[in-house]
């Protein structure tokens, strides 16, 4: 295959996947323009690889760099120095993906991890396995983290629950 060609491939996995791994890494890093940056980010990193491309799968690979690229971007920020100043702080971005409703602000009060499990199993509709692969960890890490997190998010939003909990709950 031409490097022209592959070009071509790359260009328009690009313009299909766009929209979807955006609201991915929106979610995942709680942060709409922090989620533009990472996906742009990945999305070069991936253009580096896409000749040589192991995977039938491009949507995985990507979502994986996602991951794993907030993962360290969070790393590094635990280690800045914090300042007695705080710096002037951003607009709110658009509200494209309802990012100041309720449910938003909870996910982003998940730790890291359990929002990447949330994320990954409801928005990206991955089984528990898939998950699993895409994080890096065992089936069993994926289970409880996002049972903690769905515990945690029941508290958090205790009037959005189904009236078939209400009715079984005394």
């Amino acid at each position: 295959m031409t490097r022209g060609t592959e070009d071509d491939l790359y260009t328009a996995f690009v313009a299909a996947a766009w929209p979807r791994h955006l609201r991915t890494a929106t979610l995942i890093t709680g942060d709409r323009l922090r989620g533009e940056e990472l996906l742009q980010d990945c999305l070069v990193k991936l253009y580096v690889r896409w000749h040589r491309m192991a995977t039938d799968d491009p949507h995985a690979y990507l979502r994986r760099m996602l991951v794993n690229g907030h993962v360290s971007w969070w790393r590094r920020r635990r280690r800045e120095t914090l300042t007695a100043e705080l710096p002037d702080l951003p607009g709110r971005a658009g509200d494209e993906y309802g990012e100041t409703d309720e449910l938003h602000r909870a996910l982003r009060s998940l730790p890291t991890r359990q929002r990447a499990v949330v994320v990954l199993r409801h928005l990206e509709d991955l089984s528990e396995k898939d998950t699993a692969s895409v994080l890096g960890c065992s089936v069993g890490t994926v289970k409880s983290q996002h049972s903690r997190a769905m515990a945690r998010l029941r508290t958090a939003l205790p009037k959005n629950r189904s009236k078939n909990e209400e009715a079984v709950s005394p």
